[in-house]
């Protein structure tokens, strides 16, 4: 049952985006997405946790994340929130949520908890994203 909730929720943000699928120049060098579904490939996770992702050493990185896995409380409905911690994505499809800087953006991604997989708001990096065609 929170499987479909999950999924549902998923299917509802992606359907409320307003964005084309394309990217497009805002005026700056650095190209925006313009995509409501797309996928990842690459490490994402919450807000703190991939900000010191994005700032360990390159040699570091898969210790990193090896010693901070994705954790988040879910409530009795299936929400996931205060998360902490990253996860490596492969080929995961994702509902664009906002972008954040140049460099990153937040999007909506099921994710593999202790309990089961969960919609769950993660940063991503910009480039690790592919709309969908």
């Amino acid at each position: 049952m929170k499987f479909l909730f999950a999924s549902a929720l998923v299917a509802s943000i992606a359907a409320a985006s307003t964005g084309a699928i394309a990217q497009t120049s805002t005026g700056s060098d650095t190209p925006k997405l313009q995509c409501a579904i797309g996928y990842v490939t690459g490490v994402g996770g919450a807000a703190q946790s991939f900000r010191e992702y994005l700032a360990t050493p390159e040699r570091d990185k898969y210790r990193y994340i090896a010693d901070n896995p994705i954790q988040c409380k879910v409530s009795d409905e299936g929400r996931a929130s205060g998360c902490t911690g990253v996860t490596n994505l492969r080929r995961e499809e994702v509902s664009v949520y906002d972008d954040i800087d140049d460099t990153t953006m937040a999007v909506v991604a099921r994710v593999e908890l202790e309990h089961g997989t969960y919609p769950v708001i993660i940063q991503v990096r910009r480039q690790d994203v592919k709309c969908e065609q």
